[in-house]
């Protein structure tokens, strides 16, 4: 009996360290889990600095001892512009230890750093005096339509036609147009939607607009800049300001009255546009845009060069916009018979005494010739109409 007793006893003593050593297993992960790194609040981390006995009378030499990297000093170098360490290479990230921009003063700011400076040109400066003169361009050509109406006369679309413009010629305008007019729309809305769209279609619609409108900007200049270099050569010979160009501005074109003033193939307001609102202009825009995309070797690299490219580019993008307007305007509604020679090539010859008289002197004269275009036959003297090859 005794021997039965000491036999139970070892087996309850077995049983009871089995399991202890299984609780203990199961328990040790949860308990390591628990003891790893926690988060805390940066409020709740003791002790501060300032709880460091003569905190609130210690220079800034015995400050930066309490607090390295966290002291006056070193923040007002780095609002100054001062360049920190970094362990990315210069040549791959050159502003990578600039955390604010040096001061400066752009067009129109204070002077403060470079970043807020640009901030300030763009939302005080470009976006209000841009979008006005956009909108003072509108207002002045409907105040002209209904004042002055299209200027010019009918003339009857049966009669003789002579060439104005090549089907190459057309095709380069056309495709400098349609990549402006997206340019234009997507520019504008990226520009002004925040105020004008956002809050009528929301966030979502106005995000997904802003992103699409965006990827267009971007794929539609390369378009806009090869077909802007195809419009000045082609266009160039004939935009030579001469004598004439100054007795059509000097009597403002026949604008004050109903006589149309004689010119060549363009005459001075047109040769303005070419030179002010395309050649230049537009050059500028498709230098700077390029800059904004990185494209430049040597440029884009630096926040600076960014900010002053957008300014740039903002600059001349609306100046281009609202005098195209006009010109958009005087080729469609505002001149009777305009639209049709971009569109088929060919004008009455009616049309082209009214308008530009001395270009058609010398057509008939010889000096220019009647047709240029190598993939139309000479127009038709029985109809008037060009025969097509």
């Amino acid at each position: 009996m005794k021997n039965a007793l000491t036999i139970i006893w070892v087996l309850a003593l077995a049983a009871t360290g089995a399991w202890a050593q299984t609780t203990s297993a199961t328990t040790t992960p949860a308990t390591a889990v628990a003891s790893g790194i926690q988060s805390q609040n940066i409020l709740d981390v003791k002790p501060d600095a300032n709880a460091e006995s003569g905190y609130t009378t210690q220079t800034n030499g015995q400050r930066a001892l309490v607090q390295p990297g966290n002291n006056a000093p070193m923040w007002r170098q780095v609002g100054s512009g001062v360049t920190g360490y970094s362990s990315l290479p210069v040549s791959q990230a050159p502003e990578a230890g600039v955390l604010i921009q040096p001061f400066v003063q752009y067009p129109g700011s204070r002077l403060t750093n470079a970043g807020d400076a640009w901030r300030q040109t763009r939302n005080h400066w470009l976006i209000p005096y841009g979008g006005s003169l956009v909108v003072i361009t509108l207002l002045a050509l409907v105040i002209m339509f209904f004042t002055k109406g299209p200027l010019g006369h009918d003339h009857p679309a049966s009669g003789k036609k002579m060439e104005r413009f090549t089907s190459f010629e057309r095709a380069a305008h056309w495709a400098n147009a349609f990549a402006f007019v997206a340019l234009a729309v997507s520019g504008l809305t990226m520009a002004f939607g925040k105020f004008l769209l956002l809050p009528v279609i929301g966030s979502t619609l106005f995000g997904w607009l802003t992103y699409v409108l965006k990827n267009v900007h971007n794929l539609v200049g390369p378009l806009f800049a090869v077909s802007l270099l195809l419009v000045i050569a082609i266009f160039v010979k004939d935009n030579i300001a001469n004598a004439a160009d100054f007795n059509w501005l000097r009597k403002l074109g026949g604008m004050l009255g109903d006589q149309q003033v004689p010119s060549h193939r363009f005459n001075a307001a047109e040769k303005g546009v070419f030179w002010w609102a395309v050649t230049i202009p537009g050059l500028v825009v498709v230098a700077s845009g390029l800059v904004l995309n990185q494209l430049v070797p040597g440029l884009g690299e630096l926040r600076t060069d960014m900010q002053i490219a957008s300014m740039v580019h903002s600059a001349m993008a609306f100046w281009i916009t609202a005098i195209l307007i006009g010109h958009i305007y005087m080729g469609t509604i505002g001149t009777r018979g305009a639209l049709e020679g971009m569109k088929t090539g060919y004008v009455t010859e009616a049309w082209a005494k009214e308008h530009h008289e001395l270009w058609y002197n010398d057509v008939k004269a010889g000096k220019i010739p009647a047709q240029r275009d190598p993939s139309v036959k000479p127009v038709a003297p029985a109809t008037g109409s060009p025969v097509q090859v």
